[in-house]
């Protein structure tokens, strides 16, 4: 029933809403009124659906459907993917070269020369002998229960991508926090991809790049675990003490030695602070990534959902929880280190 044709009736747009009958393949709901046939039901004014798209068109054939609008979006996406490749291909390439290198020189080195290596990184970022306890136990036991390569393969990637997003990120909130039209501009990017759901980075990528290459999901992660940083990055070096900043100032300092000798060591705290956010979120996304071919430990959640393998699910899901851990306790460390540097 067209609830609204005496809408358009009254406002005299009849003859235009009813120049295109083009509507195009009728929906479920116009096929099921079709059926029962078009006798006319009495509707209180409570009954009365709201003015979508969908209902106007029952009564306006002139006015888009929301499939009509949703088509319209695809189409013209479509219309410029063949630009957008040739421009993103060579400078997304080094991008794969990265992710494939990572893991492929992590799975190289034998077990007995990485889990040392690891555990040396530890130290010298930490200098905590509980968190060389808490890395060396919990990489064997990765390893005895034959989770040992794919726990690597997730930390090669997470390594190169929250590399590239401090790279990235940081100069990003650097120039944020010097230039607040930036600021404004970029907040409300920044909070769109803080905002959106983890899976719908993937559609536009799967239609630009192919499954088998790295970048496809190595940019879906950096796009969703950059925020943190370049937020906290920004927002350390704005809360830098203005009196620091004139007492640098008095001593005759230029921008480039107040940024590097002042606001970037007392940001540091925050600015690692970000660098830890980056790093869980990282983690978060590769296990989404394994939908588009990103090995590691979500290519086992994803065979024991899809297998309904309920053991593989939850071991390798406990596996993902003890990486976290791990990450989220030696980034802690590391900025509890750089929290006692700043104080003494």
């Amino acid at each position: 029933m067209a609830y609204y044709d005496g809408l358009f009736d009254a406002l005299g747009l009849r003859e235009w809403c009813d120049a295109d009958k083009s509507t195009g393949p009728m929906t479920m709901a116009e096929l099921l009124k079709q059926t029962k046939g078009d006798a006319e039901e009495s509707v209180s004014i409570a009954d009365i659906p709201f003015p979508s798209l969908d209902n106007l068109n029952a009564a306006c054939h002139a006015i888009p459907r929301t499939r009509d609008m949703t088509n319209g979006v695809a189409n013209a996406f479509l219309d410029v993917k063949d630009a957008l490749k040739v421009v993103l291909d060579p400078v997304t390439q080094p991008l794969s070269w990265a992710l494939d290198g990572s893991l492929y020189i992590f799975q190289a080195i034998p077990w007995f020369i990485l889990i040392p290596l690891f555990i040396l990184a530890v130290w010298f970022a930490t200098r905590n002998v509980a968190m060389l306890w808490l890395v060396g136990l919990s990489m064997a036991f990765l390893a005895l229960i034959d989770h040992y390569s794919y726990s690597v393969q997730t930390l090669s990637i997470i390594f190169v991508c929250t590399v590239l997003c401090v790279v990235l990120g940081v100069p990003i909130g650097i120039a944020m926090s010097r230039n607040n039209a930036l600021q404004r501009a970029l907040i409300p990017v920044l909070d769109m991809l803080q905002t959106l759901p983890t899976f719908v980075y993937l559609i536009p990528l799967i239609f630009l790049f192919s499954v088998t290459e790295s970048k496809l999901y190595g940019i879906a992660i950096i796009l969703y675990a950059i925020v943190p940083v370049i937020r906290l990055t920004d927002l350390g070096i704005r809360l830098v003490d203005k009196d620091v900043i004139e007492a640098a100032d008095a001593f005759g300092m230029t921008s480039r030695q107040k940024l590097f000798g002042v606001q970037i060591p007392l940001a540091m705290p925050n600015i690692m602070a970000g660098v830890n956010q980056t790093i869980m979120m990282s983690l978060a996304m590769v296990v989404i990534a394994s939908l588009v071919s990103a090995p590691g430990l979500g290519v086992l959640v994803l065979r024991g959902i899809r297998n309904l393998e309920l053991g593989v699910g939850l071991i390798s899901g406990f596996c993902i929880v003890l990486l976290a851990i791990l990450l989220d306790r030696v980034s802690k460390a590391a900025l509890q280190r750089v929290n006692s540097a700043q104080t003494h």
